[in-house]
């Protein structure tokens, strides 16, 4: 739904996940759900479709959940999955349990497999979700990375030079910045999204990756004050850092 659109009251609420439309208009009848303090007699009504509407209308008591389009900045735990067809807690767990119900529904903005923490997007915003994962945007990804062993002291030239492959590929891996640490600590900067990408690069060098954590997308970076498992919405001003180089 654009911003700007608008709904009829009863449909709102249920691609927000408070229902059915029945159930919605249940709680319509039953004086749940206020527009401006006042309740609302007419499930029907027309709405226009703003981030305003949450400080509007009360369901049940408390503000409306937020309309679409919605991003969210979220802090991944270790052991949390990012799909809802693998096994294991879903990070979709981690969000209010009505909002599994919403239309369009919230996609994480690419993935971090489950042993891997940090900064994670989710939208229901299809144009900004493309956007951010478009190979043409080069938007970089910052991940702390802890080896098994230490680092040899090649590793930063190899990863920097747009020509190293990986194995099962055909295609060269784009420029990556490696910043070392520690003897086995390193941050390492990357625009792709391969799959297990940060592992194997670590891998094709003869090392092993122990703790992988990702804090920086683009120019945005994961706040200190956001806990591990906490997440909070992602303001327009905070996406369009997502598109800025990192100082």
């Amino acid at each position: 739904m654009s911003r700007g659109a608008q709904a009829r009251l009863d449909r709102l609420l249920a691609n927000l996940g408070y229902g059915s439309r029945s159930e919605v208009q249940q709680l319509v009848a039953s004086g749940q759900v206020l527009l401006d303090g006042e309740p609302v007699e007419d499930w029907g009504v027309r709405l226009a479709v703003s981030p305003e509407l949450s400080r509007r209308i009360q369901v049940a008591g408390a503000p409306l959940d937020p309309p679409p389009p919605l991003s969210l900045m979220l802090h991944k735990p270790l052991g949390v999955v990012c799909s809802h067809k693998e096994s294991g807690r879903s990070i979709y767990e981690l969000l209010p349990p009505r909002w599994r119900g919403r239309n369009p529904a919230l996609s994480t903005v690419g993935r971090l497999d489950a042993d891997t923490t940090g900064l994670i997007l989710l939208t229901d915003d299809g144009a900004l979700l493309h956007k951010v994962i478009s190979p043409r945007r080069h938007v970089a990804k910052r991940y702390h990375v802890v080896l098994e062993r230490p680092l040899r002291g090649g590793e930063a030239e190899r990863f920097a030079s747009g020509g190293m492959m990986l194995p099962g590929e055909v295609k060269p891996l784009a420029p990556a910045r490696l910043e070392p640490l520690g003897p086995a600590a390193a941050n390492l900067t990357i625009t792709e999204g391969r799959y297990h990408q940060v592992r194997r690069m670590f891998a094709a060098v003869g090392n092993k990756v122990a703790a992988l954590h990702r804090d920086r997308v683009g120019g945005l970076g994961l706040p200190a004050d956001l806990p591990v498992g906490a997440w909070r919405i992602l303001f327009e001003a905070e996406q369009s850092l997502i598109f800025t180089p990192a100082a």
